[in-house]
């Protein structure tokens, strides 16, 4: 299993997209792609990935452009959580206790 959050994998998905944005069926695919453990994983995986989209405030829905059809909206970070994810920095951090 990758050391990486779900939050983490979206924002790498993300931040490596032409315009800093996907859609749902372009994150699954960027993450199958770059993580072998998810191409061999049961589809649980993203129910987790939609979870974070939705729950996590960093996390923002775009509506597509009329001049942009197709299927589900876009996803992108939003500007007050790109420094989470400063310098590559996609780790999950440690729980303090």
């Amino acid at each position: 299993r990758p050391p990486y959050s779900y939050s983490a994998l979206i924002a790498m998905a993300l931040h490596s997209a032409p315009g800093r944005r996907r859609t749902l069926s372009q994150i699954y695919q960027f993450v199958a792609e770059n993580f072998p453990f998810y191409r061999r994983a049961r589809a649980g995986w993203q129910n987790s990935i939609r979870h974070n989209l939705s729950l996590n405030d960093c996390f923002r829905k775009v509506p597509r452009g009329e001049e942009d059809p197709g299927k589900g909206s876009y996803w992108t970070l939003d500007p007050n959580c790109e420094k989470m994810f400063d310098n590559g920095n996609f780790r999950r951090r440690r729980r303090r206790r």
